[in-house]
């Protein structure tokens, strides 16, 4: 059996956090520990994480909670890995919430194949309140329509390997690009272990956002060494968020 850590980024989160927070405390294998950190909030978001010491306690994780400023989401998530200390570390964003199995699945998925990288399925939430299964995959082809962060857990020793660059709004998929390219070993599980709600910058619905990731999406690509026919798989990708939502 790992051992696990879970890191949630937040700032001026309280109105999700608690759900968020109750995906993982409440985990039928319950992770080592449970990292918060925090922006620097001004809204009541490191008192709703302080609300779950006690739970934390009663599960046997350690629930550790750090709040001062960073700069953005992928220098908080650096900040996380560098303390954590279980053997595969996995990130659920605030806004977003696990299966209550997810954690023992993806060890029963570790315990087999001894992975440095996975994803699996994840429940995609649309404002509407419809929701739908988005597919993990792995192949040749990179696109992250094959891949979903809130269900990605990497081993801490992969992770002493790489950080995000904090560059772009899209530095979790670089960070992917990055390890596919050095031939890390990956596992995918095609089940759904999370949930994420549609309401981010990457899913915006303007021309303009719209072109602006296209272009960091490409750099992206280029960067990691992938054709300048990826250009059309950054199209298609933005066309169907501006007509689907």
């Amino acid at each position: 059996m790992a051992d696990f850590s879970i890191i949630t980024v937040t700032f001026n989160s309280e109105k999700t956090l608690r759900r968020a927070m109750n995906s993982v405390i409440n985990q039928t294998m319950a992770p080592v520990e449970y990292i918060i950190v925090d922006g620097g909030s001004t809204d009541k978001t490191v008192e709703v994480a302080e609300s779950f010491k006690e739970a934390a306690i009663s599960k046997g994780i350690e629930l550790k909670i750090v709040s001062e400023p960073d700069n953005g989401m992928y220098d908080a998530m650096n900040k996380g890995i560098a303390m954590a200390k279980g053997q595969v570390v996995g990130m659920i964003n605030s806004d977003d919430y696990y299966e209550l199995d997810a954690i023992a699945k993806v060890n029963r998925v570790y315990e087999k194949d001894s992975f440095d990288l996975f994803w699996a399925d994840i429940y995609m939430h649309m404002p509407t309140g419809s929701k739908f299964v988005k597919h993990a995959k792995n192949r040749n082809y990179m696109t992250s329509r094959d891949w979903n962060h809130p269900t990605t857990f990497i081993t801490k020793e992969i992770y002493r390997k790489y950080q995000y660059r904090n560059d772009t709004i899209h530095d979790d998929y670089d960070l992917i690009l990055r390890m596919k390219k050095d031939g890390v070993k990956v596992s995918v599980l095609n089940e759904p272990l999370a949930n994420f709600t549609m309401n981010g910058v990457s899913h915006q619905r303007s021309i303009k956002g719209a072109i602006e990731r296209i272009q960091i999406k490409y750099d992206i690509y280029r960067r990691n060494g992938y054709s300048k026919f990826y250009i059309v798989e950054c199209v298609g990708v933005e066309l169907a968020k501006l007509i689907l939502g």
